[in-house]
């Protein structure tokens, strides 16, 4: 049970840093992401938490989005400078706290 409850909060409850880590490598639209985290990190996420988080993470500056052209109805999102930034500092605590475990 205590391990469950560090999986669902290292994965799905800090979803950004997946998200941040998959824009690092280029853009991907929205429905995509689901897909690229379970190949990728092996873990499932609801299509709804997806969007929030990405809206949530555009709203901070972390990532922008654009559509591919004036009439598609896919949106594409960048991570920005500050997505950057943010993501390494996620990785830098992370490795500071598992170094401090082990």
């Amino acid at each position: 049970m205590a391990f469950e409850r560090l999986k669902k909060k290292i994965t799905k409850e800090n979803l950004w840093l997946y998200i941040l880590t998959l824009l690092k490598n280029g853009p991907v639209y929205g429905y995509e992401v689901r897909d690229k985290i379970k190949e990728k990190f092996g873990f499932d996420v609801a299509k709804i938490t997806t969007y929030v988080v990405l809206y949530k993470l555009e709203r901070e500056g972390l990532v922008r989005s654009m559509k591919e052209n004036e009439k598609s109805q896919r949106k594409y999102y960048y991570i920005t400078e500050k997505g950057r930034k943010t993501l390494e500092e996620g990785l830098k605590f992370l490795k500071k706290i598992i170094n401090s475990l082990e």
